[in-house]
């Protein structure tokens, strides 16, 4: 026989027995088995930074607050996860409607004006407006509300919407009375800290953090029963869902008493 010949059926016959014995499994050796990994999705949360006891930036440079801590809850709850985003609050929405943000979780009040741009969730907050002056300074809260002091508001707003409505288009206070350009509210009360301006509005809990250890006193309370919700995109129903059920799993859960207690808001 031809020894060539011979060598080419040895080959084959290796070949083929090796290739019948990489399709069975032994019982030493369990085929793995396949595993669908789907990853969770991942939704950028827009906050004010400057917003405690809601959401605020601490000392380590972590996101951290009443709503921080909510919407993490919510999304280990409702199977996604979050990334923080602060940013500047008169820009908040036109980044949800420009997709730089997916939702503002941030102590945001439902009006009707937000409502026409953007769709909100069920309510999680009731808050009302106070206002505060330098302590050595004698203004009432008379003087606030007949518009004779120099008011200062953070941009954008609801205690700047209620003074624009309330004071200067009632005819009762001049325009240029409202300094309404500051960024955040701790702006505000440093101004109001030297005296620059005459009196400061702002929802109350975030007034009362802002103040503490300044000669400011609070000397009035407007009953605005402002409602806080989460702000999404207009359209986007299935997030939106998904923040109802977890806000209102997270509300029916002890963690949330827990939240009240932990950033003094019980």
């Amino acid at each position: 026989m031809n020894h060539k010949g011979l060598g080419l059926i040895i080959v084959l016959i290796i070949a083929v027995t090796v290739a019948f014995a990489g399709c069975t499994s032994s019982d030493d050796t369990p085929a793995k088995p396949q595993v669908n990994v789907s990853e969770k999705p991942v939704y950028i949360v827009g906050i004010d930074g400057d917003y405690a006891p809601y959401a605020f930036i601490d000392s380590d440079g972590n996101a951290q607050g009443f709503d921080v801590e909510s919407v993490k809850w919510i999304a280990e709850n409702q199977g996604f996860e979050v990334k923080i985003q602060p940013m500047a609050w008169d820009s908040i929405i036109p980044s949800l409607q420009n997709n730089k943000i997916d939702m503002v979780y941030s102590g945001m009040t439902i009006t009707p004006e937000r409502k026409e741009v953007v769709d909100f969730s069920i309510p999680y907050w009731v808050v009302n407006q106070s206002v505060a002056v330098h302590e050595d300074s004698g203004y009432t809260f008379d003087d606030f509300k007949n518009g004779t002091l120099v008011i200062g508001a953070q941009s954008g707003t609801t205690g700047q919407i209620w003074v624009e409505k309330n004071l200067i288009e009632t005819g009762l206070m001049p325009k240029e009375n409202l300094k309404a350009t500051y960024p955040n509210f701790p702006l505000v009360a440093e101004d109001l800290k030297i005296q620059r301006i005459d009196a400061a509005i702002y929802d109350k809990p975030p007034m009362l953090k802002a103040i503490a250890g300044k000669p400011i006193v609070i000397v009035g309370e407007i009953n605005t029963g402002e409602e806080y919700g989460v702000a999404v995109r207009k359209g986007d129903t299935e997030l939106l869902n998904t923040m109802n059920a977890g806000i209102t799993t997270l509300m029916a859960d002890p963690y949330w008493e827990e939240l009240k207690t932990k950033y003094e808001m019980a």
